[in-house]
């Protein structure tokens, strides 16, 4: 079995690191860098950053925190946000991104899956799904950070995202975001089982329970957030706390 990734999620706006709840209510924390590099000496494995009001400028604007970031940490970068082409991600990856993670337009194009994963490899291809409960096993997909319902049922399109090349899902689950009180478990597990790719569980981190119970649920990776920028436990803590309960993590 490979090993649980610990990510830490960026939410960025302008250039503030922000938080919100269930994606809005946004509040700003800090300079994203600080924070990044905090995270990195502290043994994060992985940083995502998102650029939470690029689908409404139709723009990314993290270009140079990407390029500052890649400079100065070495874990790998997913960089997501008004991503809409092929050049757009061409453009993330040049600055020093290693995946690009796109929702808003391959939910309009699906094709434009098959054309990033073409162009650099299904493990630069992150396809992100804004995850809203629509009933008992149900859910469906939402775009711009979790503003527009999709149409989309969020099974039958991690379904099709794992079949036009994407190479991981990151999967927030836009009812616990910000909560603090756990993981969508059943999400996560209905999506695991669905995909042949490793899942990203986001969305809901509040201890260590949460942790263990997505995992047992198939999450290959746990993005974190509110857990993290406001000091609630450090990575070391929740690598150590992981260990504690079985899960297999990397040893920095």
């Amino acid at each position: 079995m490979a090993n649980l990734r610990l990510i830490a999620r960026l939410d960025i706006k302008g250039p503030n690191l922000i938080k919100g709840i269930h994606l809005e209510g946004l509040r700003v924390i800090g300079d994203p860098q600080d924070f990044a590099t905090r995270y990195y000496r502290d043994g994060i494995d992985e940083l995502i950053y998102m650029d939470a009001v690029a689908s409404l400028y139709g723009r990314n604007s993290l270009i140079d925190i990407v390029r500052h970031t890649a400079r100065n940490i070495f874990v790998p970068l997913t960089v997501g946000g008004g991503v809409r082409s092929v050049e757009d991600a061409a453009t993330l990856l040049r600055a020093g991104a290693d995946k690009v993670a796109i929702n808003t337009a391959a939910t309009i194009r699906p094709d434009l899956i098959h054309e990033v994963s073409r162009r650099f490899g299904a493990q630069a291809m992150v396809l992100s799904i804004e995850a809203k409960r629509t009933g008992p096993g149900r859910w469906q997909a939402y775009c711009d950070n979790g503003r527009e319902p999709t149409g989309l049922d969020v099974i039958e399109w991690a379904k099709r995202g794992n079949a036009l090349g994407a190479g991981e899902i990151m999967l927030t689950s836009i009812d616990q975001e910000g909560t603090r009180k756990g993981f969508d478990t059943e999400l996560v597990a209905a999506v695991a089982a669905a995909v042949s790719i490793p899942v990203i569980a986001s969305g809901g981190m509040g201890n260590m329970e949460h942790l263990k119970a997505v995992a047992d649920q198939g999450a290959d990776a746990i993005a974190m957030a509110d857990v993290l920028h406001y000091n609630r436990m450090s990575v070391s803590e929740i690598r150590a706390g992981a260990r504690d309960r079985g899960l297999q993590v990397r040893i920095p």
